[in-house]
């Protein structure tokens, strides 16, 4: 389990952009992780996206689901940003959106590893709200030292 105060320490995004609010389930032996992230009105992007039918947008649900994806590549490498480590999206494949996240949703993130060759990461990823799937895709990640 991890609460925000640890995932600040693993994930270089602030407020408006830290997706991810807590780790309920962090297993770096068979390489998966499982959080959430509580999404209220109070977010800012529904002032635009759409003032009438606030509705997630999908690439900040994709963005959530890569930033769960970090935090299992930074743990199962034992590295933080601090140690000059970052990890930069890009790029998915298979990407499927099957329904909307709304305001009150709790949105469940979860990435499993598939691969790393030569400073890319892929992770299989998954977003669900009460067990409905919302999003999937592979994520891919470039580790950068900085």
């Amino acid at each position: 389990m991890m609460d925000i105060n640890e995932i600040r320490e693993y994930l270089p995004h602030r407020y408006p952009f830290l997706l991810v609010d807590r780790v309920v389930e962090l297993d770096t032996d068979a390489k998966r992780i499982r959080g959430y992230k509580n999404v209220t009105i109070n977010e800012p992007f529904f002032n635009g996206h759409f003032p009438q039918h606030p509705i997630m947008p999908g690439v900040l649900i994709i963005e959530a689901m890569a930033q769960a994806a970090g935090l299992l590549g930074f743990k199962m490498m034992g590295a933080k940003p601090a140690d000059g480590t970052l990890y930069f999206f890009v790029g998915s494949d298979k990407l499927r959106f099957r329904q909307p996240v709304v305001p009150g949703d709790q949105l469940t993130l979860e990435a499993s590893f598939i691969s790393a060759k030569r400073g890319i990461w892929k992770f299989d990823c998954r977003a669900s709200v009460d067990g409905k799937p919302v999003c999937s895709a592979e994520i891919i990640c470039a580790e950068q030292k900085i």
